[in-house]
């Protein structure tokens, strides 16, 4: 399921590039080239991720940043500029900002870095406050990792708990093998994708009236997997 991003970028080739590959990724993308436009586009409607240059026309990027926090906006930012310098990821990232990635960069980082803040931000809004999610028969306490399933009462593993919460942040969302190892396992992931089918198999277990017709942790051919309560 594509997210809405606002890319502020006045570069005519990144931006250019940026969109293309976002627009690729299933997402909608909101060009603003100057830093007036950025802060009327961001304070006027919603948006899952802002991609946000420092160097902008008509004002800066940290100021616009600085704004969105005064106003309340809690939009997930990632800097994009060439100012590689330790001093101003510190600045930036004491101002409000979530990521910061400097120029050159590889559109695939881009592309996961800008996929795990929207994931993190989807987590903080939609885990309820208590950490106990319910579904069908079903109950599982993300904080304890005890679970009521068709098992009786059992205690997940902390990867199995990991793999549930995100299925449950992303209800009715496709989320790819990659997605889950990246997020589940991080970035210095020894697993394979088999690793993520054979947790698959093993929630289904606890979680499905059928583990042979699954009706909650569904398989999308070719993609991954979706969670439907």
């Amino acid at each position: 399921m594509g997210h809405k991003i606002l890319l502020v970028e006045d570069e005519h080739l990144v931006g250019t590039m940026v969109r293309l590959n976002m627009e690729s990724e299933g997402h909608e993308v909101t060009w603003c080239r100057t830093a007036p436009a950025a802060l009327e586009e961001a304070t006027g409607q919603p948006f899952d991720l802002v991609l946000l240059d420092i160097g902008l026309p008509g004002g800066d990027g940290l100021a616009v940043l600085s704004e969105m926090r005064k106003r309340g906006i809690g939009t997930p930012v990632m800097m994009l500029t060439a100012r590689g310098d330790v001093a101003s990821k510190v600045q930036a990232l004491d101002i409000g900002a979530d990521d910061y990635l400097g120029k050159p960069f590889d559109v695939a980082e881009l592309i996961a870095r800008a996929g795990a803040l929207i994931r993190r931000s989807r987590a903080d809004r939609e885990v309820p406050a208590d950490q106990v999610v319910r579904f069908d028969a079903y109950e599982v306490n993300l904080a304890t990792r005890e679970a009521v399933t068709s098992q009786g009462r059992v205690t997940l593993s902390e990867k199995e708990a990991a793999f549930l919460a995100m299925l449950v942040r992303a209800r009715g969302a496709t989320l790819t093998r990659n997605d889950i190892l990246e997020e589940v396992w991080g970035m210095d992931v020894t697993p394979t994708q088999r690793t993520v089918d054979n947790v698959v198999l093993r929630l289904r277990k606890l979680f499905e009236p059928n583990p042979d017709e699954p009706v909650h942790i569904l398989t999308v051919r070719g993609a991954g997997y979706r969670f439907e309560p």
